[in-house]
């Protein structure tokens, strides 16, 4: 029998690790809580996600809905603010640390009513047929419910009608030059026959295998006659009698009640920094500066007899840098790809298992989208992850940013990196399957310089495209800035982007017009590839011959996406433990 001071030892020692045990029992429960509800609020992400619970349903993205779910935020973020980050595992002092740093400054946010911008020529109500790209259908039911939402969808637009019209009541709209872009976008759903509308595309070509398959077909055309159409011929009077005309004339977000805080609201939410508008403008103009010199090294080591600005117009004319179909395009982007894959087994300790996949962007938006984009693959393995490439135009996607954009988009870019995370064990899933644009986009834009490393970029043209890909992240930080906190009009960012990146025309003024609808944002990129850089230089001033690259990128992967400061955290602790 043992003696009572070792039991009662025994049983202090048990009361405390029940009392750690219970507080990470406490926040363990309100990640998950808060998980369910984000599902639950959101169903059309939870598809994505591969939960089909609510596989029929929309968001409720009312302004009453909106107001309710902020209040529950904050309510969540007081709950947080209870737990004692002492007493809980290291491993959950970071989740912890993230966690509460997402909801204080989705707290911060609520402050501007961004829900009120409800319209955006970059996708959205008008659009909303692409919402199917990111769904899997494999069976009946999956078309079922796809059709469900369909009969649902007239709700939909009406509550974007409403979110227009309270906007206008409280000027808060978008501007004009973008919403005519929307109402053109509209006319595409306004069709006469339910076959030549764009949401039968789901069902022109189902598989045999599905026994409905010609039940089906009939039943899409039943409900985008009946439905789908009419709803969208709402929207259509709405936009161009209301909404087009009280659309705003100014370009800048500033121009909006609380403006210029709000912008300075984005720029710290999307750069994860405490970094005005104006450091990050005078950013933007001394890397212009230093990329503009390495670009003048290239033209010169060609020969090109010439002025800077005669050897863009070069570039943007000369057939020889551009495919003539759009198929060329295509395979090129293909062959690109395949060539890479291989090598980045020289850079990555771990690579992801989820494969990635190429599609061309749907032709609804691809004339007023950009480039390229990244899809990521679906949380249960039902989807994998796609690269989307840009074929509308040919004529204006040239052949030597091929192979920067795709270390960007698919690997060792978002793919990889997005891919990854999602695969990490042990940490919580809004670590998993959410991010930091500053971390998420600095890593693709880091990884254009990782192209130098796997023997791209040999052609000095190819060369001068992926310098060009930095010039036009640098461009960003001037004229996003520019726009939307100094005062700049649209014409003055086009012709600033005009004068230092060897980007087509079309492609500008698309880019430019993204800047407009999603102010901030396009902060990100750079900020976060010269914190990447910044800390890849130090791990090598450090470490001298101790360097490993593949060490190194794992340490900035292994834990997700991070904010900037606590990856800098990460990476000074790694050195650290190598030293």
């Amino acid at each position: 029998m043992r003696s009572k001071p070792f039991l009662a030892i025994i049983l202090l020692l048990i009361i405390g690790a029940c009392g750690t045990g219970s507080e990470d029992a406490y926040f363990n429960q309100i990640l998950d809580d808060e998980w369910s509800r984000g599902m639950e609020e959101n169903p059309v992400y939870a598809s994505y996600m591969g939960d089909k619970s609510a596989n029929q349903d929309w968001p409720d993205i009312s302004d009453q809905a909106v107001r309710e779910r902020q209040k529950k935020t904050r309510e969540v973020l007081e709950k947080i603010k209870s737990v004692n980050p002492q007493k809980l595992t290291e491993e959950n002092q970071l989740n912890y640390r993230l966690f509460l740093y997402n909801y204080e400054r989705s707290v911060k946010s609520q402050k501007f009513d961004s829900h009120l911008l409800t319209f955006g020529q970059r996708g959205g109500i008008q659009l909303e047929q692409e919402t199917a790209e990111g769904l899997s259908f494999n069976s009946s039911q999956d078309y079922k419910d796809w059709l469900a939402r369909l009969e649902k969808l007239p709700e939909l637009i009406n509550t974007h009608i409403d979110l227009g019209k309270l906007g206008i009541e409280k000027s808060i709209t978008a501007p004009n030059i973008l919403m005519q872009r929307v109402a053109k976008q509209i006319q595409l759903q306004l069709v006469d026959d339910p076959e030549d509308s764009p949401f039968y595309n789901v069902f022109s070509d189902i598989p045999k295998t599905i026994n409905d398959w010609e039940a089906l077909q009939i039943q899409a055309k039943e409900v985008i006659k009946e439905q789908v159409v009419p709803a969208y011929q709402t929207l259509d009077f709405f936009f161009r009698t209301e909404y087009l005309p009280m659309s705003r004339d100014t370009y800048g977000v500033s121009a909006l009640p609380n403006g210029y805080e709000w912008y300075e609201n984005l720029a710290a939410y999307h750069t994860t920094t405490d970094l005005s508008p104006d450091e990050i403008h005078n950013i933007g103009l001394s890397e212009v500066k230093r990329i503009r010199s390495e670009m003048q090294e290239v033209i010169d080591s060609i020969g090109f007899e010439g002025t800077f600005n005669d050897f863009l117009i070069f570039l943007r004319t000369d057939p020889q840098f551009y495919y003539e179909t759009e198929d060329e395009l295509f395979e090129a982007y293909l062959a690109t790809s395949k060539k890479i894959d291989p090598e980045i087994v020289r850079l990555f300790k771990v690579l992801p298992r989820t494969p990635y996949g190429l599609k061309p962007i749907p032709k609804e938006s691809a004339p007023d989208t950009t480039t390229a984009y990244y899809m990521r693959p679906a949380a249960d393995g039902s989807r994998a992850g796609y690269y989307y490439v840009n074929l509308y135009r040919p004529e204006v996607r040239p052949k030597f940013e091929m192979e920067v954009l795709s270390v960007h988009e698919a690997v060792p870019g978002h793919h990889l990196q997005i891919a990854l995370a999602m695969e990490l064990e042990g940490i919580p899933n809004f670590r998993k399957y959410s991010g930091y644009t500053a971390f998420v986009e600095g890593w693709g834009l880091y990884s254009e310089s990782l192209g130098y490393d796997i023997g791209l970029y040999e052609d000095p043209y190819s060369k001068f495209g992926a310098l060009t890909y930095d010039m036009w992240r640098a461009v960003r930080l001037v004229v996003d800035t520019g726009m939307h906190y100094k005062g700049w009009s649209r014409q003055q960012a086009i012709d600033f982007f005009k004068d230092n990146a060897a980007k087509t025309e079309q492609d500008i003024v698309n880019e430019i017009d993204r800047y407009l609808i999603m102010p901030g944002q396009a902060l990100a990129y750079k900020i976060g590839q010269l914190k990447l850089l910044e800390l890849k230089q130090r791990a090598k001033n450090q470490l001298g011959d101790q360097f490993d690259i593949k060490e190194f990128h794992h340490a900035v992967l292994s834990q997700g996406a991070l904010p900037l400061a606590v990856l800098e955290e990460r990476i000074d602790d790694y050195l650290l433990e190598v030293k």
